[in-house]
């Protein structure tokens, strides 16, 4: 009943804000008060008791001892992926937007500092924030002024980009007046303009920039032949769709466009379009894969992702390329569209999903053993990763005609926001927040540390997530007109 009420409170941010109140009467002044006060003692809670120096986790443990990322995490770390730091600094920034209180700018202002401590000399961000000062010489911190120790800028799991989409919204709100926030930001930008591969692909991480000499530009091909044992390659400067990497960094470039107004950065996110299009396999399987190798064949990464035609990350390249024409109006990024649908639907289990992975020629749906062993076979797949996934082709389709028939429709910047009107739904989601803070300005419910030993340590935690959801909807409360 509780995850149902949760859900539903989901939905409801998703909805439109309607109302036939023309003034707040008392009783909604009042709600918007008490509305007020909650977001201000939970964003003080997170603020003065969970952050480490303006930097965030995943998950904690109700007295805060035990703390987690994806990994487990030191009371020094904070965590750059998402849901970590540059998530929770977007909600603050929005609730300063909803309620133009500028403790909230200050809260996220203290938190994309915490970023600019956690970039690296590579311009970009790992996984992980360490804050204790000698722990810091292991990093090649910019900040520090370090260029040794770790390096690596990585673009797996939209790790970099929110980091970096985080720190130009907040250049933006400041009017590209804090001199260290502005700096981190467009250091970022040059740098991942300098990781761009000749062909406008990205690697899945980086430290260094590549030599283009090394990197022709050419077709998608089979190979005549791949091995079905793993080679252990090292797979991090191979050209990278896995987890949307690349979708991801080219929704980067067109905010950077949009927000420094500079059209070098749109047309880093057309080469990667260009990309995207040399990408696509020849028939009978006209799809893409996860990752290709200098020759553009797909290619091995991790011991559980072969050369393969991919049905997961397959789609998310068909909504990138429908970003692409929106924000260009070009119609060779629609091109490929049909085709790829229709193999996928050719592709389809009995079971109407999708194998992540097709065999390369054959089609045939592959998978792995919980020993790693590469089967045809789902019956003993490993359950930490998904080998089946959701096939949204319908939905792909009518987006697919939908934006066709819009045509070229480009994101406009949009420094206004829309003052929610007060509704019974708001409030009642509102009140239910409030009910569920603890005296702290916590939000703590059952759950486990992941990344701790199972059984898990404690069934109380504290959700990031959780904290994103419930200061969204108190801000949009305390913002009621």
């Amino acid at each position: 009943m509780l995850r149902t009420t949760w859900v539903a409170l989901v939905l409801y941010c998703l909805m439109p804000f309607t109302t036939t109140n023309a003034e707040l009467t008392q009783d909604q002044v009042r709600e918007k008060e008490l509305a007020a006060r909650s977001l201000r003692k939970a964003v003080e809670f997170f603020q003065e008791q969970v952050s480490v120096e303006g930097g965030y986790l995943w998950r904690y443990s109700d007295d805060l001892k035990l703390r987690e990322g994806e990994g487990q995490a030191s009371e020094s770390m904070a965590w750059v992926q998402p849901p970590g730091t540059p998530s929770v600094g977007a909600a603050l920034l929005e609730a300063y937007r909803l309620t133009d209180d500028k403790y909230y700018l200050d809260a996220a202002r203290h938190t994309a500092h915490a970023l600019v401590r956690g970039q690296l000399a590579s311009g970009g961000w790992d996984y992980r924030i360490e804050f204790d000062p000698d722990k810091r010489q292991r990093y090649a911190y910019r900040t520090d002024g370090r260029s040794q120790g770790t390096n690596v800028t990585t673009l797996d799991d939209n790790t970099t980009q929110s980091a970096l989409r985080f720190l130009m919204d907040m250049d933006r709100a400041l009017k590209f007046q804090d001199a260290k926030i502005h700096e981190a930001a467009r250091f970022a930008l040059d740098s991942l303009i300098k990781a761009q591969y000749p062909n406008g692909a990205w690697p899945q991480r980086y430290s260094e920039f590549p030599d283009p000499k090394q990197y022709p530009v050419m077709q998608a091909s089979y190979p005549e032949s791949w091995s079905r044992d793993y080679p252990k390659p090292d797979y991090r400067g191979f050209y990278t769709f896995n987890d949307n990497s690349i979708a991801d960094t080219i929704a980067t470039m067109f905010a950077a466009a949009r927000t420094y107004d500079e059209t070098r950065y749109q047309q880093a996110a057309e080469r990667a379009g260009g990309f995207i299009l040399l990408a696509q396999m020849p028939e009978p399987q006209p799809a893409w894969a996860q990752q290709y190798d200098a020759n553009m064949y797909p290619a091995w990464a991790r011991k559980f992702e072969p050369p393969s035609i991919t049905g997961g990350e397959s789609q998310g390249i068909i909504r990138t390329l429908l970003m692409l024409y929106r924000e260009t109006g070009n119609k060779k990024y629609l091109k490929p569209i049909p085709p790829a649908i229709a193999y996928l639907r050719r592709s389809l289990r009995d079971d109407g999903r999708l194998a992540r992975f097709y065999e390369l020629h054959t089609n045939r749906p592959l998978y792995f053993t919980k020993q790693y062993e590469l089967t045809y076979s789902d019956a003993d797949m490993p359950t930490h990763y998904g080998f089946v996934v959701g096939a949204g082709l319908d939905s792909l389709e009518r987006e697919y005609e939908r934006t066709k028939a819009q045509g070229h429709a480009p994101t406009k910047p949009n420094d206004d926001i829309r003052k929610p009107r007060y509704s019974r739904s708001l409030a009642a989601a509102a009140k239910l927040v409030r009910d569920a803070m603890d005296e702290r300005g916590a939000w703590v419910e059952r759950g486990e540390l992941r990344a701790h030993d199972t059984p898990s340590p404690t069934t109380q935690i504290i959700d990031t997530r959780t904290f994103i959801k419930r200061v969204g909807i108190l801000a949009q409360m305390a913002a009621i007109e």
